[in-house]
């Protein structure tokens, strides 16, 4: 294998499914600037999702209504700051 191609700043991210409000923690490198408390008591990095495996109709095996009209909203506002 190839040396130093992997990132080495790898830390404990807790994921939350917008979707449906399910979180779950696991190890990552992306970047965040909000922080929640955990079950353990603990702070971490806070990274929202708009769909994960805990809300895919692929997974889940059900399909959940999607607001087609809110998408567009929701994108204009996201980008609009930047």
């Amino acid at each position: 294998m190839k040396e130093n191609i992997h990132p080495k700043n790898y830390r404990l991210v807790v994921f939350k499914d917008m979707s449906n409000d399910q979180t779950f923690i696991t190890r990552s490198t992306v970047e965040t600037r909000e922080t929640v408390k955990w079950e353990d008591g603990n702070e971490y990095p806070l990274y929202k999702l708009e769909i994960s495996n805990l809300s895919h109709p692929f997974f889940t095996g059900k399909m959940n209504f999607v607001d087609t009209a809110g998408r567009i909203d929701k994108f204009n506002k996201r980008y609009s700051k930047k």
